[in-house]
Formats: structure tokens, C-alpha cells, sequence
């Protein structure tokens, strides 16, 4: 069953989830099943309090990305995105891209999505040599379903093995979308960002 159908059945249980319940009278003690990894993010982004958009193809992401500029008034707005082809897919909307300056929000791909920690691994590929707290306020992310990685070691080594000639630099994640939270002292130096995934199901 793909992702999409999960999240969106009440009663779906997935075979860890069944299992565990049979399980019920085992010890206390008994080891955690683990979560497949497009569970874990999804579970993760959330409660880092990112906004989630599933979409079974570009028809279904065009529409979300229309939602996405009407519900926050962004038509006819500078818009900070250095990806040629994310633009030239994106280019109906009356958008001016590749401004930096004073950008409504900052469209992008990434690198990968980490499933452990609800986190979005970004490079030089998307932000070139700028910092987080440097960028617009807002995020808007296109990815895929098959971005989603375990753990942050696995996006690198996928960074690593994709960049026979370079290797990107400037290599960051961010994870922090919750933008009312009260910041603990794990959170102090991080940017908060107020940010959307559009999703695209791709396996």
C-alpha cells in the first residue's frame, strides 16, 4: 500500500503496528518495532510542525502550489529559487524567481528527507553558499518519495556517491517549522522556518 493510501485510511494498520498489538502481553521489556522510513518522516515532520502535501503526480502538486500562493497571498511575488528546472515547471503562476532580496518565500528542492529526525538535508545545489537564518522566513520544498532516507549519514553518502566531480558544499538540515514553540536550549542557534512539502510520489 503507498504512502498516500496509508496516511489518508483511518484504519490502516501497517504489519509492524499489527504485529505489536499480538504482541500486547509480551514483556514491557520486549524491543520497539521499528517503523518503515517514510512513516518515521512523516511522523517526524509533523511534530517539528512542517506542513505536508501528498501528491500522486504534477497535476496534483500544481494544484497544491496554486493552494499554497492563494492561501498566503503570494501571486505576482519575488521569489528566491536558483533551480532552472523547478522554475521552468512552476512558471504559470506569475512569479518573479530568483530574487533573494526581499523574496515572499523560497522554493526549492533538497536533498534528501530524513526519516529519524523530520529533517530536510539541503546544499550549495539549493542555497549555494547562503545561511539558513539568511534565507526567507517561508519554505516551499518539492521533493519525492524516494528523497526519503533513514538517517542524515545515508543522504550524505548519497550526496556523495551522485557528485563524481564536486561535491556540494555548505551541507545543512532543517528541521525546526514550528514557529510559535517555546525554544528549549536544543533549539538556540537553529532558524525556524515556516515551511510546506509538496510531496510527489515517485516509487
Amino acid at each position: 500500500m503507498s504512502l498516500f493510501k496509508r496516511l489518508l485510511n483511518p484504519n490502516y494498520k501497517s504489519e509492524e503496528s499489527r504485529k505489536k498489538d499480538k504482541s500486547s502481553e509480551q514483556s514491557s521489556y520486549y524491543p520497539e518495532q521499528k517503523l518503515p522510513i517514510d512513516e518515521k518522516f512523516t511522523y517526524n515532520f509533523k511534530k517539528n510542525g512542517g506542513k505536508f502535501i501528498y501528491c500522486e503526480n504534477m497535476d496534483e502538486i500544481l494544484e497544491a502550489f496554486d493552494n499554497i500562493l492563494m492561501e498566503n497571498d503570494w501571486y505576482e511575488r519575488d521569489v528566491f529559487c536558483i533551480d532552472e528546472n523547478l522554475t521552468s515547471k512552476f512558471d504559470g503562476f506569475n512569479l518573479n524567481f530568483g530574487k533573494s532580496g526581499d523574496a515572499a518565500f523560497f522554493f526549492s528542492t533538497c536533498e534528501s528527507l530524513v526519516g529519524n529526525n523530520g529533517s530536510i538535508l539541503l546544499s550549495s545545489n539549493q542555497i549555494k553558499e547562503k545561511k539558513l537564518k539568511e534565507l526567507p522566513y517561508n519554505f516551499v520544498i518539492f521533493s519525492t518519495t524516494s528523497k526519503i532516507v533513514d538517517t542524515i549519514s545515508e543522504g550524505l553518502r548519497i550526496i556523495k556517491h551522485q557528485s563524481e566531480n564536486y561535491i556540494p558544499t555548505n551541507i545543512t538540515t532543517i528541521q525546526d517549522f514550528e514557529t510559535e514553540k517555546e525554544k528549549d536550549f536544543m533549539s538556540y542557534g537553529s532558524s525556524t522556518k515556516n515551511l510546506y512539502l509538496l510531496l510527489l510520489e515517485d516509487l
